[in-house]
């Protein structure tokens, strides 16, 4: 299980005004950008959809499978978000789909100049540490998991989009900006994650290594600052820059999916696993355990091991 947060779902369309059942489409279009809400009513295999502009889609409600490039399809689910370029087809079942379960997904078509634009402002005012560490999207890199922060600029950019103020093209145009910065900084976090961290070209690097080595233990900002080279100041900065969130919350969430993997052994007790994961205090684990994943430990194991 992992945490995956939703969007707000805008009210599904009237029966009486759908075009299709099929990717029903509903468009708010802005100076910069360009918001289509899909919902589909009947099970289908393989519709095709394409923009001319990159597009960020995100999942509301029910479930698609996704065929995008030439990776084996997967399962696309609520809180889950896919980035697309330009004029690349996907095709999409939707094996569930009903009138009663009905899907509903966003689609935001960017215009390319301001990507380009926001990226060249970042370099040039907000420049990441590493020779060739820049801020950039990752189009290999394209499936992730909402976070706090991504969900909250993706809901105000949906609002500001079917929003009526005279004032929400420049409001959109501001939440595009924090939107790139949000789907790299996820994207970054997730490239962390892989096997090949030490290809990431970042001061940074060699500290995350730490602390995925060392998950077990207390560690402490200054070993980390100490293993990026950097004074304590500067490593903070540089790390929330990255990664969009402090060292000591990506501690607590690799501690928390440390915790995860010990869980799936049936047998393991609670505290051995709260102190394996590098906590001294139980009801304190179980209390953070629970707000990042939504049930205590003890129900996870047990989900878990039904499954």
């Amino acid at each position: 299980m992992s945490v995956r947060n939703l969007l707000d779902k805008p009210n599904l369309t009237q029966e009486k005004s759908l075009k299709t059942l099929v990717e029903n489409r509903t468009i708010f279009s802005l100076e910069n950008c360009e918001l289509n809400i899909f919902e589909t009513y009947q099970k289908s295999d393989l519709v095709p959809l394409k923009f001319n502009d990159l597009v960020v889609t995100s999942m509301l409600r029910g479930k698609k499978i996704m065929h995008l490039f030439d990776d084996p399809h997967f399962e696309y689910l609520p809180g889950e978000t896919v980035i697309v370029p330009s004029n690349v087809e996907m095709k999409i079942d939707f094996p569930e789909a009903s009138k009663n379960n009905p899907t509903q997904c966003i689609a935001l078509a960017i215009d390319n100049k301001v990507i380009n634009d926001t990226l060249d402002f970042l370099n040039e005012k907000y420049p990441k540490e590493g020779k060739n560490n820049i801020w950039k999207l990752d189009y290999e890199n394209y499936f992730f998991y909402n976070n706090v922060d991504l969900a909250n600029t993706i809901n105000k950019l949906i609002k500001e989009c079917m929003g009526t103020s005279i004032t929400k093209d420049a409001l959109a145009d501001l939440t595009l900006q924090e939107l790139i910065v949000r789907i790299i900084q996820t994207q970054t976090v997730k490239r962390f994650d892989s096997s090949h961290i030490l290809a990431i070209d970042s001061p940074i690097t060699a500290s995350i290594e730490y602390i995925k080595n060392n998950i077990q233990n207390s560690i402490q900002l200054k070993e980390l600052s100490d293993k990026a080279c950097m004074s304590t100041t500067s490593f903070y900065r540089s790390f929330k820059k990255e990664l969009g969130m402090s060292p000591i919350e990506f501690i607590l969430n690799e501690k928390i999916k440390f915790a995860k993997k010990l869980l799936s052994n049936p047998k393991i007790q609670i505290n051995e696993v709260s102190y394996a994961s590098g906590f001294e205090d139980c009801n304190y684990f179980i209390r953070l355990f629970k707000k990042y994943e939504g049930v205590t430990p003890k129900q996870y194991q047990l989900m878990n091991f039904a499954n």
